[in-house]
């Protein structure tokens, strides 16, 4: 109680769910004065501890937000774009653009403190190579589906500690899953969902790039470029207040489409291509999925070309000028 008259309202308490201690004397505060809102705001760097904390002591008490890392739009209003390969490895984080730190030194630090510090103490992790070697495994598999029993075999632990060890990275905003699209389309399709980082940037520390002009040259360029726009799509439902709803398509004869954005009850089927050069073929996919579904709703090509059209399956857009 002595802590708190220290701190008049308004007044924001950080990484919260560490002391929980505190929440029910703010639950006490705001029952005493219903009318008093928004004046205190609770951060935190891990959902699950925060959303139990919370749970527990402030139900029905409190609006949730997620904030992630800076927008593509929300950059564009204040800096000048850069081209994609400085855009990709430097990343979203906003002190990044504000205080103009190198990217290397904050990931680094980024990387010492939260994730091998705080994140490793929530998950008990006591074999700290292992749980680097999975990181980095994660970063060089950007695109693909998640295989367990692969990754699980090359970081030497058990498939069901891969899965636990994700999800808890799910929860602590490192990645987010994108799932398969189910459907009775009658096809077979793949079952095991893709992961993104929800901060690219992170993503090229981990691949050990050291410089924009190593990006372009290096073999995980595609799904980094993937890894941005997805995850632009990603921060633009969630910027909304809407949930991802996020997925993508692939059968067993190797029809794929990259992106499923939700569109009222249907889908706008999106390929992602980190091409500068527009090529119809494309679109195959795109024209795949709609015979398929039977769906007249048009599809979208994202690419980093200069030229933007409407055809009558897509409509193409510099990946700059997609996402509101």
């Amino acid at each position: 109680k002595t802590f708190m008259l220290r701190y008049p309202v308004p007044v924001i308490f950080d990484e919260i769910q560490n002391v929980p201690e505190l929440l029910s004397w703010i639950q006490v505060a705001v029952d005493e004065d219903p009318d008093m809102t928004g004046v205190y705001i609770l951060t935190g760097s891990h959902q699950l501890q925060l959303r139990e904390a919370i749970t527990q002591s402030l139900a029905g008490r409190t609006a949730l937000l997620e904030l992630f890392p800076l927008a593509l739009n929300e950059l564009n209003k204040e800096y000048t774009l850069k081209d994609r390969e400085t855009l990709i490895f430097k990343g979203f984080m906003p002190r990044l653009h504000d205080k103009n730190i190198r990217p290397r030194r904050l990931y680094r630090d980024y990387f010492q403190t939260y994730v091998e510090r705080d994140v490793r103490k929530l998950m008990a992790i006591e074999n700290q190579q292992a749980f680097e070697l999975f990181l980095k495994l994660l970063a060089g598999r950007i695109g693909h589906e998640v295989n367990y029993s692969a990754l699980a075999g090359q970081v030497g632990i058990s498939a069901p500690q891969i899965k636990k060890w994700l999800s808890l990275l799910e929860a602590s905003f490192l990645v987010f899953k994108l799932p398969p699209f189910f459907n009775n389309f009658g096809k077979r399709l793949t079952k095991s969902p893709k992961v993104y980082f929800v901060e690219v940037g992170l993503a090229c520390y981990l691949l050990g790039l050291d410089n924009p002009e190593q990006l372009e040259r290096d073999p995980a360029f595609g799904g980094l470029f993937e890894n941005m726009v997805i995850a632009e799509a990603y921060k633009s439902r969630i910027n909304a207040g809407l949930k991802p709803s996020l997925y993508f398509y692939r059968d067993r004869y190797q029809n794929e489409i990259d992106l499923l954005y939700p569109s009222g009850s249907s889908f706008i089927p999106i390929e992602i291509k980190s091409s500068r050069t527009y090529r119809s073929e494309f679109l195959k996919g795109i024209r795949y999925f709609q015979k398929l579904s039977g769906s007249s709703i048009p599809g979208m090509l994202i690419y980093d070309g200069e030229l933007e059209m409407e055809k009558d399956e897509a409509v193409v857009k510099n990946f700059r000028n997609v996402w509101p």
